[in-house]
Formats: structure tokens, sequence, C-alpha cells
């Protein structure tokens, strides 16, 4: 009997989006041997050498004008349907030739744009008859993500789906199933092990983390950590942000031996399990992932749009804060110092109370599409 195929489908715009939909790959293939899927950035699959530029310009763009970002997600609705009208011509016109050789039982996507791409193909080819589902990793819903080609919609929090039901959607549509966070970070290994593994000592540390693409270069908050390096230990990762790690391996300030200095690593899970605080930018799957591992968060120069949404959410939930001023980590940092066994026995009160969560949910609910 021919195993079932799902199809994840994502975007290279920041790394989160991908991480879900690996994330979904895993735990499908936990849940079902019967199941295979395949994971696919559609931009830069079908046209690898011009997507890499786009997201380039796009990062760009992000860094260096944030308040254009704030305005094109306010404006989303009217931006995407032109956006997606020019990537649908000049990037994805094979898209459904990929679809109809790979035969997929349902479609699931985890960003906007391949989503949007899909439901058009859809209304153009009713020959196409896979499920499409999609997944917001984000704990907001702007107007990008919605389509009537949609049949199911996966969300974060109960809140999102109110959102999609002011925006119309259907709420037969609509699963709460929490973030997709990849199985790895509901583990709780060793910590000794770990700590050996990154030579990192057995002391109150801080982890410092600026998304995939290592964004968070905010000199006046790093020095202000670096500050506190010889009562706290502090472990930069930096992303795919080369430029930054030089500097700062130059930088006299972070050459100490409670800072270690990190590129890209696909073991963040093993990172957050030893440190007792996170510091980080509030994208949706890097909050998630955090939520998981029971740390609490400082959260550092959100973006315009979904990411203000992120901080928004998380700080009412109780989970993390917004550096609103250096007291701010000061305050943390003095906690770590004076009050480590309370910040310890709250992380471990907060990790029982999400265990009755099941991490599988967002994974199951697309199994019961195939059923």
């Amino acid at each position: 009997m021919r195993k079932k195929r799902i199809l994840l489908l994502s975007e290279g715009f920041g790394a989160g989006h991908t991480q879900a939909a690996y994330a979904l790959s895993s735990s499908l293939r936990k849940l079902s041997p019967d199941v295979q899927t395949k994971v696919l950035e559609l931009g830069s699959f079908l046209n690898p050498k011009m997507a890499p530029l786009i997201v380039s310009a796009y990062r760009k763009t992000v860094t260096s004008q944030p308040r254009l970002m704030g305005y094109v997600y306010r404006h989303q609705k009217s931006f995407n349907r032109l956006t997606t009208l020019a990537l649908h011509r000049i990037f994805y016109t094979h898209t459904q030739n990929i679809v109809k050789q790979l035969k997929p039982d349902i479609i699931v996507c985890t960003h906007f744009i391949p989503g949007a791409v899909v439901s058009r193909l859809k209304r153009l080819d009713p020959s196409l008859k896979a499920p499409l589902i999609t997944v917001i990793t984000d704990y907001d819903a702007h107007a990008s993500w919605i389509s009537p080609e949609v049949d199911r919609y996966l969300v974060s929090t109960q809140e999102v789906k109110a959102k999609l039901r002011r925006r119309s959607v259907s709420a037969a549509k609509i699963r709460v199933t929490g973030m997709p966070v990849h199985p790895i970070f509901w583990e709780h290994p060793g910590r000794e092990e770990i700590q050996r593994q990154f030579s990192l000592k057995n002391m109150p540390t801080v982890l410092v983390m600026g998304g995939g693409w290592g964004m968070m270069n905010d000199a006046v908050v790093n020095e202000a950590l670096a500050g506190w390096r010889d009562k706290v230990q502090l472990v930069f990762c930096l992303g795919q942000n080369d430029k930054l790690l030089r500097e700062m391996n130059e930088d006299p300030r972070y050459s100490h031996p409670n800072i270690s200095l990190l590129g890209f690593t696909r073991e963040v899970d093993k990172l957050m399990e030893v440190s007792d605080l996170l510091v980080t930018k509030p994208g949706g799957m890097t909050c998630s992932e955090g939520l998981a591992k029971g740390i609490p968060m400082l959260f550092h120069s959100p973006l315009p749009g979904q990411e203000e949404e992120n901080c928004r959410y998380f700080t009412a939930a109780g989970f993390g804060e917004p550096i609103s001023s250096l007291d701010v980590v000061d305050r943390w940092m003095k906690r770590l110092l004076d009050d480590y066994g309370d910040v310890r026995a709250k992380r471990q009160a907060h990790l029982e109370e999400i265990s009755r969560f099941n991490p599988l949910q967002s994974a199951q609910s697309i199994i019961d599409m195939l059923e």
C-alpha cells in the first residue's frame, strides 16, 4: 500500500517558518509509519539563483527600515495580492507541475506566500484536489494567511482563532493546536553532559539569540550583558550573522572565560536546556521553543508587525518581558545571582504546568484529515 504523502511548503524569509515545517515533518513520521513527508522552501527549490537574492534584499530591508516593514504588515492584504501574483508568474509557474509530480495527499504551508500561491493554483486548476492546510507560525493572524481555498487552519492560541473568526473564517476550519515545536524541545536530557559538550560551567547562564539570521546586533544591550561576565555565564548565538561574530570575537569585552560566541547551530534545544534566561527577538518559533523549555525570556527590539504581537502575547501570558530599558537587564542579572533557586523552581513549576499539552497536536490534526 502506498504511503500517504504530505508536502510541506515554506519560504526562507526568516528561519522560523521552515523550522515549523521540519518540526511537523518529524512529528508526523513519529506518529505514523505510513506517512511520507517532504519539506520544500518553494522559492529556493524552484529558482535557487534568484531566491537568495530576494531573501537577502528582504533581510536588508528588515534590518535597515523596520518602519517600512511595519507599514507593509499593516497593509498586508493589498500588498500580498500584488506580491502573490508577481511571485506566481516569476517564480512559481512550475508549482503546479511539482504538485502533480509529487502527488501529495495533503499540502501544508507554514508561510503565507506558498499558501497564497497554492490557493491560487487550486482556483485556476480544479484538478488539484489535495486539501490545503495553513499553519500560522506567529501569535497573530493577518489577512495574508487567509484564503477561501484553505481547508484547515492550525493556530497557536484561542486568541489567534478569534482573529480569524473576526476575518470571517469559519470556525469549522480552525483548530487550536499550539505551535508545532520540534519534539526535541520537549525532551530534558542531563545538563551536565550538555555543559561538557559546549565547555560551559555550572553557573547562572544567559542565552542570547537573534534568530536564524542573527539579527540581534544592538551593541548597547550586548555590552550591558557582557558587563556581568564575571558573575554570569553568557552564550551569544549569532546565527548566520558572520560579520557580527567576527566583530565580537575581535572585541576584548567578549574575550572572557564566561562568554561563548557561537554561529549558526542546530542544537538550540540543548543550549536552552542548560540556560536560565533567554534574551531573544520575539520570533514566533523561538518563543514557542523557549515556552516548551520553560525558560524565562527577555524580548529584544521586536520588529513592527508580527514580532510586536508575539511580544504582547508572551508578556501578557507571563512568559517573558520586553527590554524596555537596561534596568530590566540589570534586574534579571541580580535575580539570577540573588534568587537563583527561586528562578529554577519557577521554571520547574512552569514545565509541570505545560506538560499536559500534547506537543504532537498539530501533526495529529493533519493525520486526522488524512483519515
